[in-house]
């Protein structure tokens, strides 16, 4: 049995797997509010209660170092050694959460995908990852001529580029409002599109309706007031809230895949991209990522894929202990699964 874990800001998704005939087979899984706890052991150890894994593996959010991690949204620091010891699992990994998304994609299936743009399919080479969530992840997946090799970045936190009057009077906005830099998070990830609705109501002045005041002051998430009446065209302001950060969001998803010419293509992750997928699908994302001048034709012939499964980073993980324990024992359960 294996134990994966995807570490946010917020909430920490524990699960445990089986292998059936070499795929991961679901045997439960729980999420638990991560400010509640004082640290991930005690957050495995109610989990597990009496399961015994062969194997761990958690993504995290930040740059992992020798097995150890200390992150920047919470008041933890995980170390690999500690929680094999605490939680008596013989292999316990900590890998990034990008680098767990970009190992569970491998495990998914066709319907758990939703294919914005075709590109060019038969390009094989490097793919892109970028995921808005809590925060903005970045990640690539190098192609060593057999696989895809996932690797962290922390890309994110990138210095934020505006490419014309409403995002560059933005920058302005945020710099005030932060005292500071800004990085692409700050636009491109939960906090942006709060960011960017109050800049449009603060700077731009549009109207905020007393029905609307009335939904965000009776719920404490701003962006799903912002999601539902922006799709629905309910409200002025969040269509243009919604407009303006799906244009950064396909803006910084063209830089990444420049960076690393993942001519095999774009993967968005993240639990932003499915609730907005209908806005997605609209060509907003699409033009902003394929406006790269001279080199635009080659993001035209990048596919894109939107990832659907919630699961995809906690897959991952669960992945890669096995993996990885197997290298180090010399016994995979995966392979022993398997019926011939």
């Amino acid at each position: 049995m294996i134990l994966a874990g995807d570490v946010g800001g917020t909430k920490v998704h524990l699960a445990l797997y089986e292998f059936i005939n070499g795929r991961l087979s679901h045997v439960r899984d729980e999420k638990f509010p991560a400010r509640e706890y004082v640290g991930l052991e005690a957050i495995a150890q109610e989990f597990l209660a009496a399961d015994k894994p062969s194997a761990a593996c958690f993504g995290v959010p930040g740059p992992v170092r020798d097995g150890r991690l200390r992150l920047t949204n919470l008041p933890w620091t995980l170390d690999s050694r500690e929680l094999q010891t605490s939680l008596d699992i013989p292999h316990v990994f900590l890998i990034n959460d990008l680098e767990a998304n970009g190992y569970g994609i491998a495990e998914l299936r066709s319907d758990q995908i939703y294919m914005l743009s075709e590109g060019d399919p038969s390009q094989i080479g490097n793919r892109a990852l970028i995921a808005a969530g809590t925060g903005l992840g970045e990640g690539f997946l190098v192609w060593d001529g057999r696989h895809h090799v996932p690797y962290p970045s922390e890309g994110g936190h990138a210095d934020f580029a505006p490419r014309n009057e409403d995002e560059i009077d933005l920058l302005r906005f945020l710099k005030q409002k932060y005292n500071g830099r800004i990085s692409w998070e700050r636009v491109v990830a939960g906090m942006g599109m709060t960011n960017i609705f109050e800049f449009l109501r603060d700077v731009r002045g549009l109207e905020v309706p007393a029905w609307l005041a009335e939904q965000i002051t009776a719920t404490p998430d701003l962006n799903a007031v912002i999601t539902e009446n922006g799709l629905a065209a309910k409200s002025e302001i969040c269509e243009k809230t919604l407009d303006m950060y799906v244009s950064a969001y396909g803006a910084e998803s063209g830089n990444l895949a420049l960076k690393i010419l993942s001519v095999g293509g774009l993967y968005l992750g993240g639990g932003i991209a499915p609730r907005i997928l209908e806005k997605l699908k609209d060509g907003t994302f699409m033009k902003a990522f394929t406006d790269k001048g001279r080199l635009s034709q080659l993001l035209i012939n990048m596919p894109v894929r939107v990832i659907l499964e919630p699961f995809a980073a906690v897959l991952g993980a669960a992945s890669y202990a096995e993996a990885r324990s197997a290298e180090i024992s010399g016994v995979s359960p995966r392979a022993a699964s398997v019926k011939f």
